[in-house]
């Protein structure tokens, strides 16, 4: 018989067994510890807009049938909000599905790619899926180095450069004159994909605007943040309309459920309680910020529903979350080094807050 690894493709035969991220459910089953404080997947403990609820909760009879394959009334109001044209705009499921579109539709087998090391690992993910060469530049002082990124893009010869802003898994921003300038710096002929996940929760000066004449330019965002819909996979793109066009021509036109699409058009018309979310993990990161003070740590300035603590070691960040996973409580630390001396911690309610606290510093000094 032949060699079964015959039957997949010569990229996948040489990917390694590896996934992004090992669910909490996984950690669940392998340590049988119930987790109590979901605080590693930077989820909203804040849940979502009741008007969302009420919509999805009223659109239950329908789901029968698809959804519509264009997620047109989304995408209307989506354009109508951000002063653009449809055209412009794309709707999937969730960033990480935009992740993969994106390298499918630019990337040739072989071709570079630039990014900082320790980013969102997703992206990276889907760059080897599709046979592309991934170059990594270290984070500078906790944010992503916008020179060294620029320059490896120049000598690379890169056909994207991946940018979150703000970041994952640090929380640090650039302003969007910053952004504009890192723009300017990269060729002509390579992308710049800004994922802006966490954007609700940064201040105006970081929004980079949309410039319906630039091609080199995809922004993606989500629903899953501040909007509190992880669990439904919704996702959009803003990007000039002939790339738009090319998504068409691979992406899954069902991949949106029609409870999905209802609910996040409902959660786009909540503003206030979106408001309301970003206050509440203001009000959290400041906690954190003071906590880690106490407990000798330093925390990242942050523009995100999370806040990542530098513990100083990396040896003690593992030894930390391991003793917090055994008490239920889930976070993660960045892979690579030096991030992974951070504890990276989603800002949950002030009730999940206080135990968490709680929690830590008794783990803090037992050891």
């Amino acid at each position: 018989m032949a060699d079964q690894s015959l039957l997949f493709s010569r990229i996948v035969t040489d990917l390694p067994e590896t996934v992004p991220f090992v669910p909490p459910e996984e950690l669940e089953r392998k340590t049988g510890v119930k987790i109590r404080l979901r605080l590693g997947a930077n989820e909203s403990s804040f849940g979502m807009s009741p008007l969302a609820r009420e919509a999805m909760a009223n659109s239950l009879g329908e789901n029968h049938l698809y959804g519509d394959a264009l997620s047109f009334d989304l995408k209307e109001e989506l354009a109508a909000r951000h002063g653009i044209g449809k055209e412009m705009i794309t709707v999937a499921g969730g960033i990480d599905e935009l992740l993969g579109w994106i390298a499918r539709v630019f990337l040739n087998p072989g071709e570079p790619v630039t990014a900082s090391l320790g980013s969102y690992p997703t992206f990276h993910y889907h760059v080897a899926g599709f046979g592309g060469r991934l170059h990594q530049v270290p984070y500078r002082k906790g944010k992503n180095d916008l020179d060294a990124l620029a320059d490896t893009a120049r000598h690379t010869g890169s056909r994207i450069v991946y940018l979150a802003n703000p970041d994952n898994p640090t929380g640090t921003w650039f302003t969007a004159d910053e952004l504009k300038e890192f723009r300017r710096q990269l060729p002509a002929d390579c992308l710049l994909l800004l994922d802006e996940a966490y954007i609700e929760f940064a201040p105006e000066k970081a929004h980079f605007p949309v410039d319906p004449a630039d091609p080199g330019v995809i922004r993606t965002r989500t629903f899953s943040k501040a909007h509190g819909m992880a669990g439904l996979r919704v996702g959009y793109a803003f990007a000039h309309r002939e790339i738009i066009t090319a998504f068409d021509k691979i992406r899954n036109h069902f991949g949106v459920s029609r409870i999905a699409q209802t609910g996040a058009l409902a959660a786009l018309k909540d503003e206030g309680f979106v408001r309301q979310v970003v206050r509440e993990v203001a009000a959290g990161r400041r906690e954190y910020e003071a906590v880690a003070k106490t407990l000798g740590f330093t925390a990242y300035p942050s523009a995100t529903n999370f806040v990542a603590i530098d513990t100083g070691d990396a040896n003690r960040a593992a030894a930390i979350r391991e003793a917090l996973w055994q008490r239920g409580v889930f976070i993660r630390i960045p892979g690579v080094a030096p991030l992974n001396r951070c504890l990276r911690v989603s800002v949950g309610t002030p009730a999940e807050r206080q135990e968490f606290v709680r929690i830590l510093r008794e783990v803090v000094q037992e050891l």
